[in-house]
């Protein structure tokens, strides 16, 4: 009997090897834990930064409108007029966080990357290797892994979990293994 005849319906034989394994032949290399902190240190400040002025001016608005008295004592003007004194702050802080939303959104539909990512180059893919869509990255990634945050008690338990998880060695948190994805060097 011969052991090397081809079989037609037999299921095709392949090599497949593990994206999360780096090597230096060019293959898909694991973000390391400082590079992806800092990634995530990086789009707070940006978002943050944009959007403090607009909270300080709301604050202001608010610290002037209970100084006044409140809405009971007609104070709604004094909080309105402060906010269009600072409305100017108020607008362009909310205008700076919508840009720098859009150019995170077309960074992450591009390349799977937000600014930050994409400035110390790392970015999201499938744990297969293939592209992390939009909406994979958006809905799997960020919100059902940010509404776990809103149950109480757990939330905050969940989140400690999903921080340490980067020290597993495939450094996969728990946001990466419910959209099934890997941060990998650019």
């Amino acid at each position: 009997m011969v052991a090397d005849i081809h079989n037609a319906y037999a299921p095709p034989r392949s090599v497949v090897a593990d994206p999360s394994s780096a090597s230096a032949d060019g293959e898909l290399e694991l973000a390391g834990r400082g590079v992806r902190l800092g990634a995530f240190v990086i789009d707070a400040v940006l978002l943050f930064g944009a959007l403090g002025p607009a909270y300080a001016a709301a604050v202001r608005a608010m610290m002037l409108n209970i100084g006044s008295g409140g809405v009971s004592s007609g104070g709604s003007a004094a909080f309105f007029s402060a906010l269009a004194n600072t409305g100017a702050w108020l607008y362009g802080g909310l205008a700076l966080a919508s840009i720098i939303a859009i150019v995170n959104a077309v960074l992450v539909h591009r390349n799977g990357q937000s600014i930050g990512k994409h400035w110390l180059g790392i970015k999201v893919l499938r744990k297969d290797g293939s592209r992390a869509g939009l909406a994979r990255i958006f809905w799997l990634r960020n919100v059902v892994n940010g509404l776990f945050g809103y149950i109480p008690v757990v939330g905050r338990l969940y989140g400690l979990v999903d921080t340490l998880l980067i020290f597993r060695a495939d450094r996969r948190c728990c946001h990466d293994l419910i959209a099934d994805t890997i941060v990998v060097r650019a």
